[in-house]
């Protein structure tokens, strides 16, 4: 058994809760503690019997969180995609830990720096202030902009994580409504490209004649993006971004398109 002193404060700190709750559903996984021992599955099977859900072992955890059912590639592991119809039994502690970080990579111990008083969060304008080369071009989205590009990229069928960091005039997430309590401290590498493919396409935006739609001819294209937006396996690599159908950017002008329609409020401003 692995003692408990061996373990990271984070990790240490994670198991302190589990026990309190004694079952923690840590994005899609569910993790049950039991004399010992934990067995962690997809929160869609925790009611299905042992024997309808094969047996995984703990070092095979990664490989699973690699694809989709589907075998496509998954390129943010908190992406509410994570395959299901799995068992696995992590014998002690050690164990425990390994699962966990090759479930979600990073994520206890983001989990546990969400805990302090002095959160390490790094807002939009810190981070791409940093960026040089071809990301530096993120700096140039306005905040409203910026804004746009993190709710649509960021929204819930694309990362469970909650989102602390933010740029002006957009509130940062809070768990529920689909959101985990796995934090998001500051953008991921796939968010970053996302920002710098939505610099482009304002700039794209900004060079292109004006083309009028009437509000009926809106709410038809809003229709369609909805429909494509809602194919449970959609065409190509999720982070492939130069795609014109990859569902960011599907979700990115729908959003956009929503904010000509009357009545609307434009993303990153106060309803």
């Amino acid at each position: 058994m692995t003692p408990r002193e061996s373990l990271s404060p984070a990790l240490a700190a994670w198991v302190d809760e589990l026990n309190r709750r004694t079952t923690w559903d840590f994005a899609q996984v569910r993790v049950r503690a039991s004399e010992g021992q934990f067995e962690l599955c997809h929160v869609a099977d925790s009611e299905f019997p042992v024997d309808r859900l094969r047996s995984v072992a703990v070092g095979e955890l990664r490989m699973l969180a690699q694809t989709t059912v589907a075998g496509a590639f998954r390129p943010i592991k908190t992406a509410p995609n994570l395959q299901s119809g799995w068992r696995c039994v992590a014998k002690d502690l050690r164990e425990l830990g390994e699962a966990l970080e090759g479930l979600y990579p990073g994520a206890v111990v983001d989990w546990w720096a969400a805990q302090s008083s002095n959160v390490p969060v790094q807002s939009y304008r810190d981070f791409t202030n940093r960026q040089t080369g071809m990301y530096r071009i993120t700096q140039q989205l306005t905040d409203s902009e910026a804004a746009a590009v993190i709710s649509s990229g960021c929204a819930v069928e694309f990362c469970m994580r909650h989102r602390l960091w933010s740029v002006d005039g957009l509130a940062p997430d809070s768990p529920g409504g689909g959101k985990s309590e796995i934090p998001c401290l500051e953008p991921c590498p796939v968010q970053l490209e996302f920002a710098r493919r939505g610099r482009r396409l304002v700039q794209a935006r900004e060079e292109a004649p004006a083309i009028k739609l009437a509000p009926d001819e809106v709410a038809t294209l809003l229709q369609a993006l909805n429909h494509t937006g809602a194919e449970a396996d959609p065409p190509g690599r999720e982070g492939d971004l130069a795609d014109p159908l990859n569902p960011r950017r599907i979700r990115l002008l729908r959003d956009r398109l929503a904010g000509l329609l009357p009545g609307s409020q434009p993303i990153g401003h106060d309803t």
